[in-house]
């Protein structure tokens, strides 16, 4: 007889199971659910995240291994290959993700009062695009070069707290700059970008609804000095000016002034620029904000390395939609239990431990607040930590 819960089921007590219902009507199918239901799908590739497991076989060999155990980690239907491949080949991917963006708010929410290296109350995104490679035999409906496939993940950050706010998965043949057509500007935010951005004519329409932008520009921008502000060369400033606009077309797209920064980075000798629209803020705050642009790259280097989204367990797009949301939905759901129970280890730390653990009945919250686990981390500082 079962004492307790398993650490898988303790874990996935923290999804909102009302909101998932809710996300699969949204999509009705005539696919059968009555052997294989919705969340018997998600909760086997949520094993799959969490147990790093590389293919349907693996998951299918590891959970049979435990068959006596599946009706306690809430997976009622027969696991079997078969029936997860059709699931995530023939259900809507979509369910999946506005499962995951439900997620997502409820993270953000508990993250809201998070610090993140930069003393300022608006709230501030990093937006970035990492491109995921593949087959173009196998995934031929993944255009993106000539001999090519790949899916891109449009990808923009929160910074308190490191959640996604917003992700679009596309073939490789979206340019990132179109992202900025489908992202609802925020009034008063702050949106980071990297040059591959820069467009002038949809930054305009960021000036227009109130937000604001720090972007690297191109080496080939034209622009010409109105006047200049003096700065404090010992921080590592140059430069902050008052500029417009000279080129062709970028006169009629940004009609307005931008502010000019310049700072140099001893560390990797380098002379950054920067433009922005936010007249208001110390030009060295604008150099900070863009440093911290690297939490999106940090993002992606990490889910890459931790979870399952460059091997697929399917080829067609709405398997590799499906697992690549719900692979999201795992690494928000496990950011979400670390601040509810207010754990200090790492995410790599925690994902780890749920790795070898998920079919014992420790207390969830006793398994991860061991002090040990606090000191493993103390004495690992090079590995990536998105949660210090």
């Amino acid at each position: 007889m079962f004492v307790g819960k398993l650490v898988f089921a303790q874990v996935m007590d923290f999804l909102p199971l009302h909101t998932f219902r809710r996300c699969v009507a949204r999509y009705p199918s005539n696919y059968p659910t009555k052997t294989f239901s919705h969340l018997d799908q998600y909760l086997c590739m949520a094993f799959a995240q969490l147990t790093f497991r590389e293919s349907l076989r693996d998951i299918e060999v590891c959970l049979r291994a435990h068959e006596s155990k599946l009706y306690h980690l809430g997976i009622r239907g027969h696991v079997a290959r078969s029936n997860l491949a059709d699931a995530n080949e023939k259900r809507d991917w979509q369910i999946y993700r506005d499962f995951a963006n439900a997620l997502i708010v409820e993270a953000r929410r508990l993250y809201a009062g998070d610090a993140f290296g930069v003393d300022l109350e608006n709230t501030v995104y990093a937006l970035d695009t990492t491109t995921i490679d593949l087959s173009l035999k196998v995934f031929p409906w993944a255009h993106f070069r000539t001999t090519k496939a790949a899916v891109k993940m449009h990808t923009q950050i929160d910074l308190r707290g490191n959640i996604p706010s917003f992700i679009h998965v596309s073939d490789g043949k979206m340019h990132e700059v179109n992202v900025l057509d489908l992202i609802m500007p925020e009034p008063g935010s702050f949106t980071i970008m990297d040059r591959g951005f820069l467009d002038f004519a949809r930054l305009y329409r960021l000036t227009q609804a109130g937000a604001f932008f720090v972007i690297r520009p191109k080496s080939n921008t034209l622009f010409k000095r109105v006047y200049s502000r003096a700065v404090d060369k010992t921080t590592g400033l140059r430069c902050d000016q008052t500029v417009r606009l000279t080129g062709v077309k970028s006169p009629d797209d940004y009609p307005q002034y931008l502010r000019y920064v310049v700072f140099y980075d001893e560390k990797t000798d380098k002379r950054l620029g920067f433009f922005t629209n936010n007249f208001e803020l110390p030009a060295l705050v604008i150099a900070q904000l863009y440093k911290c642009r690297w939490q999106v790259e940090l993002f992606f280097k990490w889910i890459k390395q931790h979870l399952r989204i460059k091997a697929f367990f399917g080829t067609n797009e709405s398997a590799v939609k499906t697992q690549i949301w719900i692979a999201i939905s795992v690494y928000v759901l496990v950011a979400i239990v670390k601040k509810r129970l207010g754990v200090e280890a790492s995410l790599y730390t925690i994902l780890q431990i749920l790795s070898l653990t998920l079919f014992e009945k420790t207390p969830l919250d006793q398994l991860l607040n061991d002090t040990a686990l606090q000191s493993f981390d103390s004495q690992n500082p090079t590995q990536l930590n998105l949660f210090s």
